[in-house]
């Protein structure tokens, strides 16, 4: 089946994903290797055809966020390292050594509870340096030792996460030299003690457009890697990335309005003026804010730029196309990407809904099937 004869799809442009692969390759120290961030179903791109091109790319660890994500990844053939960055239950211990996972322990309990499962586990230990989410505190020098004696549990990296890296004011580049400076301390440490660190990881993607190329052996590569900021702020390197993602919906129909007639949930839109109105085939049951209408969202149609008006639906949503004649039932809308010489990016979409790109792209959904080229 041709899923762009459906009534709404995303685009993945593959060559593009490999081409940011290589990009963020490039900018890391020697002997740092890219991590793909496939979690949340590759931030909305489709976690299969993402993982299986940055397979043949030469990527060979990915992240997700949980178990079954990572299982999936596994049931589909992909090898390499795959990371849970998130928590899971001590008790499925058995199917996270079944499907060769590599756990994230989240604190000195979590290790504690997993090594007493009884099954060997591959882990990687977060060390908290700042942000206060998951991890062990990094200076708690007793328990990192505590973690390395226990049963079960082969240690094979430590890592963390920098929470103000995305911004470049003096206070937080002074955060992140902490961060960084505590991070290294405790891997320093395990050294002194006799301990393998095994595979240390910081960067995120902030991290690499950021900071200098850093001396760790993974660097996790999430929205940098589809080609996106998370939002439109300025970073210290300049980066060659292609976005990978585009969203496209149809025409279902077009009415006429007369000058004051209504349209929509709660008569929200009212023609100024004789006005052509699509119905476009997508709405926030496929994962756009429902306020987009409001913050100024707009959809491209023959190239040209068309305001969204109106309450968003569950699955439609309404376009004035008064000026595009082109407009007609079966027509293509670009709701994220390119038609002609103009572009909507999801930094943009994701702006007018206060909002950051990450969460607009990982919330797009299921019953957009993902098409891919390249």
């Amino acid at each position: 089946m041709d899923e762009r004869k459906s009534r709404a799809w995303r685009e993945v442009d593959l060559d593009a994903l490999a081409h940011n692969a290589r990009a963020l390759q490039a900018a890391l120290a020697p002997g740092c290797r890219l991590m793909a961030v496939v979690k949340a179903d590759a931030y909305g791109h489709g976690a299969l055809p993402v993982a299986r091109r940055l397979e043949r790319e030469g990527v060979g660890a990915f992240a997700v966020a949980c178990l079954d994500e990572g299982r999936a990844l596994r049931r589909a053939g992909i090898g390499g390292r795959i990371l849970i960055l998130g928590y899971t239950p001590p008790e499925e211990a058995a199917r996270l050594h079944r499907w060769r996972l590599t756990q994230t322990v989240a604190d000195e309990a979590h290790g504690r509870a997993l090594a007493a499962r009884g099954v060997p586990l591959e882990v990687h230990l977060a060390l908290d340096t700042g942000m206060h989410r998951l991890g062990l505190p990094a200076e708690d020098r007793e328990a990192l030792a505590r973690l390395y004696r226990l049963p079960n549990l082969s240690i094979r990296g430590v890592f963390s996460h920098l929470c103000v890296s995305d911004r470049l004011d003096e206070a937080a580049g002074g955060f992140t030299q902490k961060q960084l400076q505590r991070f290294y301390g405790a891997v320093r440490w395990l050294k002194e003690q006799g301990y393998d660190p095994g595979e240390t990881h910081i960067q995120a993607s902030y991290g690499i457009w950021n900071l200098p190329p850093q001396p760790c052996a993974w660097a996790r590569a999430g929205i940098a890697l589809y080609g996106a900021a998370s939002d439109g702020g300025p970073t210290r390197r300049a980066l060659d990335l292609h976005p990978v993602l585009s969203l496209r919906a149809r025409v279902a129909t077009v009415r006429t309005l007369a000058p004051g007639e209504g349209a929509g949930y709660g008569l929200a839109f009212r023609a100024g003026r004789p006005t052509r109105l699509a119905v476009v085939t997508a709405g926030y049951a496929d994962g756009l804010p429902r306020a987009l209408p409001q913050g100024g969202g707009a959809v491209l149609l023959a190239g040209r730029r068309c305001p969204m008006v109106g309450r968003m639906c569950m699955d439609q949503l309404l376009v004035d196309v008064t000026d595009v004649p082109q407009a007609a039932p079966g027509a293509v809308v670009t709701l994220i990407g390119r038609d002609g010489a103009e572009r909507i990016g999801a930094e943009e979409v994701a702006g007018q809904c206060g909002t950051i790109t990450n969460e607009l792209l990982s919330r797009l959904g299921a019953r957009l099937p993902v098409v891919t080229c390249g």
